[in-house]
């Protein structure tokens, strides 16, 4: 397209060069760029992409955009300076895809815990009522039905919205996106037309990126408060935050709740591991998910399908036929007697929820043991939260690595042993090795018992030193069951 049209929705604050030249790419990485491509300088947490504004131009960029132009003007190249690289890519990439949001009715999910079951089961649900539909999730992006590897919670702008163009091209109707809150402050969605946005619930999480639990707050707000008046916003009303997500917004405003009254309502008449019944809104439906808090998530999958036009009673029925997103309390039974569940649960209300949930379905009846991690080079202070947690709702609780990533995995199960006193160390193992770790708490589980693997979920890998080794938590559960 016409670099004239591509910055029209753009304020730039100074343009070198023409804009009368024919743009057939736009680029964030300089070893992308070929001939006549746009590339968009950003000021990362990683480098500073102005540095690669030469090779860009070598790779043949013909449009830059910068905030602050080189020493040296190259004659053939349109220079287009602005004030924040980052908060305009979106607005440039959603114009060189022809707005593909507009095209499309798309709903975003964000919360701490919950926005992968909540999206993904949209996406389930949608398709199971015959419509083409697109995901865009932590765990797999989906056109439709075809399956695209994906590497963060939500892509940068550009392959953001070449997804979305590939799923306008697939004749997709509905597109179900997890929201994270690094991409709502860099700007990630900028330029996007969502039709409905859902809160899940906020807690402790990315401080290490954010500083404060304000700054977090204020990110996931943020997307709220920049939902068009044509879109709707479900937000659940049992977290404590729910209703501050909605002061700002424009869009209409609905409620879900398990505990209190709200436009959706529900309320757990009884559950298994295999399950549980649900009252929805005055009609009784079986789903093949356990816990409070995915009554929570599937409620608001039931208020946001139902926000989307579908019939009530068929939205239930499809709900009824769902599975679990893998690695979200998924359930494996073991030939000796005992339940070994793998979850995705790597904060410190996460784990509380899942916890909850096991001893909701036990009732006293069996020993829960626990094994879990913390990642390397992430918010350091929930690392003994997430042990006291533990050991709070845990007969027997093993402290082991997770993604260490670039640090060493012994301190890491250190600063969480750092939050446990004397007594509660009795009921505690600390053994580095994840595989060990795993191993040994099914040999110390009984008949009955249940072992909650939690912090991995649905990864197949283990990061050390910037290396991901293959380590899937079901694989190790399923092979020592095997033995």
């Amino acid at each position: 397209m016409k670099l004239s049209d591509l910055i029209n929705n753009i304020t730039p604050l100074e343009v070198v060069g023409t804009t009368d030249r024919d743009i057939r790419g736009v680029n964030l990485d300089s070893r992308q760029i070929s001939a006549s491509h746009m590339f968009v300088a950003i000021r990362g947490t990683q480098a500073d992409g102005h540095r690669f504004i030469p090779k860009a131009i070598e790779q043949g960029a013909t449009a830059i955009v910068c905030e602050q132009l080189p020493d040296n003007i190259d004659a053939t190249v349109t220079y287009i300076r602005v004030e924040n690289s980052e908060d305009i890519t979106g607005n440039i990439a959603s114009a060189f895809f022809d707005m593909p949001s507009a095209k499309l009715k798309l709903v975003g999910v964000t919360g701490t815990n919950g926005k992968t079951t909540v999206a993904t089961t949209l996406y389930n649900i949608f398709r199971h009522l015959g419509y083409k539909a697109g995901l865009l999730s932590t765990v797999v992006n989906y056109i439709d039905g075809k399956s695209i590897p994906t590497e963060h919670t939500t892509p940068d702008p550009i392959t953001l919205n070449r997804l979305l163009a590939a799923m306008v091209d697939a004749g997709c109707d509905y597109v179900f996106m997890e929201v994270s809150s690094h991409a709502i402050v860099q700007n990630r969605i900028g330029g996007l037309t969502f039709a409905g946005g859902i809160f899940t619930n906020i807690t402790r999480d990315h401080l290490d990126y954010h500083k404060t639990f304000d700054n977090y707050l204020h990110a996931k707000k943020l997307f709220f408060d920049n939902l068009p008046a044509s879109a709707f916003a479900i937000t659940n009303l049992d977290d404590r935050h729910g209703m501050v997500m909605m002061q700002n917004t424009k869009a209409m405003v609905k409620t879900y709740s398990v505990q209190q009254a709200a436009d959706f309502k529900a309320k757990i008449i009884e559950c298994h591991f295999e399950g549980m019944y649900l009252d929805i809104c005055g009609q009784e439906v079986g789903v093949q998910f356990i816990g409070r808090f995915n009554a929570s998530n599937l409620l608001a999958v039931y208020g946001a399908a139902v926000m989307l036009g579908q019939d009530p009673h068929e939205v239930l029925v499809a709900m009824s036929m769902m599975h679990p997103v893998s690695g979200r309390l998924e359930a494996i039974n073991a030939p000796a007697g005992y339940t070994a569940i793998v979850d995705y649960a790597h904060t410190p209300d996460a784990l509380e929820n899942v916890l909850g949930a096991i001893h909701g379905v036990l009732e006293g009846k069996g020993r829960v043991i626990t094994v879990c991690g913390a990642g390397g080079n992430r918010d350091k202070g929930k690392r003994p939260l997430m042990a006291q947690e533990a050991v709070r709702q845990s007969d027997h609780v093993i402290i082991t690595s997770d993604n260490p990533r670039f640090e060493e995995p012994q301190d890491i199960i250190n600063d969480m042993l750092a939050g446990l006193d004397a007594w509660q160390m009795r009921h505690v193992l600390a053994i580095a090795d994840r595989r060990e770790a795993i191993r040994a708490a099914c040999m110390m589980a009984q008949k009955g018992d249940v072992i909650l693997i939690a912090g991995k979920g649905h990864e197949d890998y283990q990061e050390i030193k910037g290396v991901k080794h293959h380590f899937d938590d079901k694989e190790e559960v399923l092979k020592i069951c095997q033995a």
